[in-house]
């Protein structure tokens, strides 16, 4: 043991980092039909954990005790079921857990590092599941994987525990019955399958980036979870397909940029007034590494694009200097794979940009997605944009009904300021 340690700041990055791994493990001992006895146990280490640490301090290895603890505790489980049928000991894979001669044998194995981070990649495929909805999908992956208790779920996506609770007792039954296996998906699913599991990490990734659904501006423990799975599909070689690398570099980008996007007060700062100089150069030369990565292949998806036109902003050396060019013809190919509603309100912006405020205006008149984008404060915040230099009037009331649309205050202390510039 080593150091003085203060519960208070018991890792939380640690717990949540290492959450994920060991319900990964017990899953596999325990089976999906016991996640609740697998998250039990999770949730037995790290009070272990809490009450031994802060009396005898950090170990030196807190990962290794933690794996140790959780294998002990589930020794324990599975001698005190020897006899019920709450665990199947008829599973090919659980055989050998039931005699004492062989139960350790088998544990140190399943237990390896390199077993742990295809059980939890195994899980990930499981948790986005096809059947399942994409709101169960990321309320599962934010409670198993990613240690966030039924409180934080709810916190992050403004919704009540009550609704949390009853996803996750949903999704359970639904493992229970259908007997889901955590496994890799054959040759012939994995794209669909890696398809769904990277659409659910972006969108844990986007809330934490933006969030939409808290009076938080960002989200930090969102975004590092997010990061965290998406590279643990680029690393694996079942899982490095080409997308896989466009999205961790999308990322990468992103986060990249984080330290600049607020003042010490948290206000919002506009990419055009950031200071470029906080930006992470390792953040963005890793995305850049995983966008070469991303070249290998035929295939161009989403992430590909949406990752140059992040490419393009980070290695702009102002934000006068960014070739809007390039990032509009990003867009038009972007545009043409996947054309929904968000996608083309974002073009927008390069258009005005590119353009200029009459092409975006004639753009906007022409589009099918109008009415849609009419329902988001985003898009007023747009036409604000478009309309600041030709009629500061029109923007000023594109402004107010953005104020009128979003519920964070520190977007309508923006649209204020925004206000206030039009002179």
């Amino acid at each position: 043991m080593s150091g003085n340690f203060d519960i208070n700041q018991l890792s939380e990055h640690l717990f949540r980092h290492e959450a994920g791994r060991i319900v990964a493990v017990l899953t596999k001992i325990f089976g999906t039909e016991n996640l609740d006895l697998s998250e039990d146990v999770v949730q037995e280490t790290f009070i272990s954990a809490m009450q031994v640490w802060t009396l005898k301090g950090v170990p030196d290895n807190p990962s290794g005790w933690l794996f140790r603890v959780a294998k002990n505790k589930a020794i324990d489980v599975l001698r005190k079921n020897k006899f019920s049928k709450q665990i199947d000991f008829s599973d090919p894979e659980r055989i050998l857990l039931k005699s004492e001669y062989t139960l350790n044998l088998a544990l140190d194995k399943l237990w390896r590092e390199d077993e742990i981070e295809d059980d939890l990649l195994r899980m990930m495929f499981a948790c986005c599941h096809p059947e399942l909805s994409v709101e169960n999908q990321i309320t599962l992956i934010l409670k198993t994987l990613c240690g966030f208790s039924t409180a934080e779920i709810a916190h992050a996506f403004l919704t009540s525990e009550d609704t949390v609770s009853k996803r996750l007792y949903r999704t359970k039954n639904f493992f229970r019955d259908k007997k889901i296996k955590p496994e890799f998906p054959g040759n012939n699913k994995l794209g669909a399958s890696i398809e769904a599991v990277l659409h659910t990490i972006y969108l844990i990734f986007n809330e934490g980036y933006y969030a939409t659904h808290s009076n938080e501006v960002v989200r930090k423990d969102l975004i590092d979870q997010a990061i965290y799975l998406c590279r643990l599909l680029a690393d694996n070689v079942h899982t490095q397909l080409p997308e896989v690398n466009a999205a961790m570099a999308l990322m990468c980008f992103h986060a990249a940029r984080l330290k600049s996007r607020l003042t010490k007060s948290g206000d919002i700062i506009l990419l055009a007034d950031q200071d470029r100089s906080q930006w992470d150069k390792t953040l963005v030369s890793a995305g850049n590494d995983y966008l070469n990565k991303a070249a290998s292949g035929n295939k161009i998806s989403s992430y590909h694009l949406e990752a140059a036109i992040a490419y393009e902003h980070c290695t702009a050396p102002t934000f006068a200097r960014t070739n809007w060019r390039n990032i509009l013809n990003y867009y038009n190919i972007l545009a043409t794979i996947n054309p929904n509603p968000v996608v083309m309100m974002h073009r927008l912006t390069a258009v005005l940009k590119a353009e200029g405020a009459t092409a975006a205006l004639q753009e906007i008149e022409a589009s099918t997605h109008k009415s849609e984008w009419e329902k988001s404060y985003l898009f007023h915040c747009l036409l604000g944009d478009v309309y600041a230099d030709i009629a500061p009037q029109q923007a000023k009331a594109s402004y107010e009904t953005a104020i009128e649309m979003t519920s964070s205050k520190k977007e309508q202390q923006l649209l204020t300021r925004k206000i206030s510039a039009l002179g």
